[in-house]
């Protein structure tokens, strides 16, 4: 008896929490958080950008981590939110392109 109760209660919280944790995910977010720091990686290990454009980057990045962590900080992230973060992404993204090409012009 104990043991189904126990088991019940379990399944429960799990529940419970993986809903929660639903609403706070954000796996565009973060999948383009993770490629975003792969691209300068690299461009930096082939010359693409110099490692104070790749600090710059970083930072910026540092920058969306933080707003990002703040959003969630009530426990979900709202659409207002979620479009400041993707906005914030695309701006890294376009940084890290143009950062790229200038090297290649000069």
């Amino acid at each position: 008896m104990k043991i189904t109760i126990f088991g019940g209660l379990l399944v429960a919280a799990l529940a419970i929490a993986s809903a929660a944790d639903a609403q706070s995910r954000t796996p565009v977010i973060n999948r383009t958080h993770h490629r975003q720091e792969r691209r300068i990686t690299r461009d930096v290990r082939h010359g693409r950008i110099t490692r104070m454009q790749a600090y710059h980057l970083r930072r910026d990045e540092a920058r969306m981590n933080r707003d990002r962590r703040l959003a969630l900080a009530d426990g979900r992230m709202d659409r207002p939110e979620r479009r400041h973060l993707r906005r914030e992404e695309r701006r890294i993204h376009h940084a890290i392109r143009r950062d790229e090409r200038v090297d290649r012009v000069s």
